[in-house]
């Protein structure tokens, strides 16, 4: 591997990257992690993938279809290789990681892969890749890799406490022209929870937890940049927990901490104990709960206007975290809350750890704390051995919890998952397509009844783009709906379709002007659809211009 200074191109020769993300927002994250570190060092990125210098691409292995939209690409670059030889391949994230080098026998275009654990190495891959073209060196070329392997459930010595992953966060670009308004803040990285169904805990690793301090400086930072809206990510947001007694600092930075499991029965872990949020909170615990981090950025940060997080895990939510929630205005009435199955079987066989009653008893809390709380939830069907009772339970949930959204999907055998080696696959692919539908159709009712109670109301909404349907319009040289606007604030704009989140995460559209993207306005609601409200615009916050 060669020195990190190595890998910095000089100005004449700075060559172009085009990066591509698949899945979550978690690789949404890591793509402008990686993009800040490169753009620092010199690369210049570019739209046209067929005219880049460095193609990357950041993949997911959760879901069947984003893989399968990944080899696509990997396929359409090896057909420019031939033309262009030279273009470098990356493959990054966690296909990287599950398929290890395994990958680059199948698909010999591909030049380097790293895995989600090994994101800061990219640019010392690129450059050793250049170096070592066999074009320009004569020799059989091998491909440049960086996994974490058998290594990624490390133990807490203190050489495995060392964590270079943290310096790709802490050394994240502060453009506001690459935020637009909001941003993505990572509190942990990877997962404990092994879900028979899921592959995160084999290609993101053992749970870390980063220390408080760095999560709140990184914060302030953004706001200082323009940042109106931060939302913190973690697979299991809600079990952050940072214990300061045990905390290791190594060459002056404070290590990110491998998480252990959460004594369940704590009054910690209940939400029995939340500490003072006036001055330095009385407590004698040394560790920083994901309810008092929650508190901390909204006392510390007081110019962040919006604060979210995603995504939970319905077991051991406390109250706690709730009441940080009722008592914190700029944090957002939403919570993302997966509970996959509403029969307790079929939980048991997935491994999540909790039961309906338990679910629904954290629905009810929620609710009770916070009335005007929206709440998504994610659902498997088809799960292995599922039966029509199964099925049906899982209805009486949907209808029980009245979420906003639901992300429905059929089951697929993931390679490396506890369920494609433990359970056959053994419901029929036309019986997980009907359920699926039935639970859609459901959903969609439910969430045009909660949509349509916010018909009247006026929201306070985050805009974040131009609507799908308006882009189009501009696309094609049409002028969005033809008229002008005047909000007071600025000169007149031609009026296009905007759309944005509220504080529950509504998705709202109304007529404004590209210049409102990033900020907070509020919109009297006049009609609803399923998924989406309709308003107008009645004011602009003048603390988010």
């Amino acid at each position: 591997m060669t020195d990190p200074a190595a890998a910095i191109p000089t100005a004449a020769a700075a060559p172009t990257v085009y990066i591509e993300t698949f899945g979550c927002q978690m690789n949404v994250l890591d793509t402008q992690l990686v993009r800040g570190q490169l753009q620092a060092l010199g690369y210049r990125f570019i739209d046209d993938w067929k005219q880049a210098d460095v193609i990357l691409y950041n993949t997911c292995s959760v879901r069947e279809q984003a893989e399968n939209k990944a080899l696509s690409r990997v396929g359409e670059v090896g057909m420019l290789k031939k033309e262009r030889p030279g273009v470098v391949l990356g493959v990054i994230g966690c296909m990287a990681e599950r398929d290890g080098v395994d990958m680059t026998r199948r698909h010999p275009q591909i030049d380097l892969i790293c895995g989600p654990g090994e994101l800061d190495k990219v640019p010392m891959l690129i450059d050793n890749v250049m170096k070592t073209d066999p074009k320009r060196r004569g020799g059989k070329f091998n491909a440049q890799v960086a996994l974490q392997g058998n290594m990624h459930r490390r133990s807490s010595t203190l050489a495995a406490a060392e964590d270079q992953l943290e310096m790709l966060d802490l050394s994240r670009s502060f453009d506001p022209d690459e935020h637009k308004g909001s941003a993505y803040v990572r509190i942990t990285r990877g997962c404990n929870k092994f879900c028979t169904y899921c592959v995160v805990p084999m290609t993101r690793g053992a749970e870390v937890h980063r220390p408080p301090d760095h999560i709140v400086e990184e914060c302030r930072k953004l706001v200082e940049s323009g940042v109106v809206e931060v939302t913190l990510l973690g697979q299991t947001v809600n079990h952050y927990h940072y214990d300061h007694a045990a905390a290791v600092t190594i060459n002056g930075l404070q290590q990110p901490q491998v998480g252990s499991v959460v004594n369940l029965s704590s009054p910690l872990s209940r939400g029995e104990k939340v500490r003072e949020r006036a001055g330095v909170r009385a407590s004698s615990s040394s560790i920083t709960s994901f309810a008092e981090l929650l508190a901390r950025i909204h006392d510390e940060v007081p110019a962040l206007r919006r604060l979210r997080f995603v995504t939970n895990f319905p077991r051991d939510f406390g109250d706690d975290i709730l009441q940080v929630m009722r008592d914190s205005p700029r944090i957002c009435r939403y919570l993302h809350l997966p509970v996959q199955s509403g029969s307790n079987r079929m939980l048991k066989l997935m491994n999540r750890g909790y039961e309906v009653r338990e679910y629904r008893d954290l629905i009810d809390r929620a609710r009770a704390f916070l009335p005007d709380v929206q709440i998504a939830t994610d659902i498997i069907c088809g799960f292995p051995t599922e039966t029509e009772e199964d099925h049906a339970a899982t209805v009486e949930l949907l209808k029980y919890c009245r979420f906003k959204n639901a992300f429905i999907f059929k089951y697929s055998p993931r390679p490396g998952t506890a369920a494609i080696d433990r359970f056959e696959d053994d419901v029929p692919d036309d019986v997980k397509r009907r359920r699926n539908n039935e639970l859609l159709a459901l959903q969609i009712d439910i969430s045009g009844q909660v949509h349509a109670a916010c018909v009247g109301q006026t929201v306070r909404v985050f805009v974040e783009s131009i609507s799908e349907h308006s882009q189009r319009e501009l696309d094609g040289g049409l002028p969005g709906s033809g008229s002008t606007v005047s909000l007071g604030w600025q000169k007149p704009q031609r009026v296009t379709q905007l759309t944005g989140r509220t504080d529950g995460d509504l998705i709202v559209c109304f007529d404004g002007d590209a210049s409102m993207i990033g900020s907070i306005v509020e919109v009297k609601i006049e009609r609803s659809a399923p998924l989406t409200l309709f308003g107008r615009v009645e004011q602009v916050s003048a603390a988010s211009r």
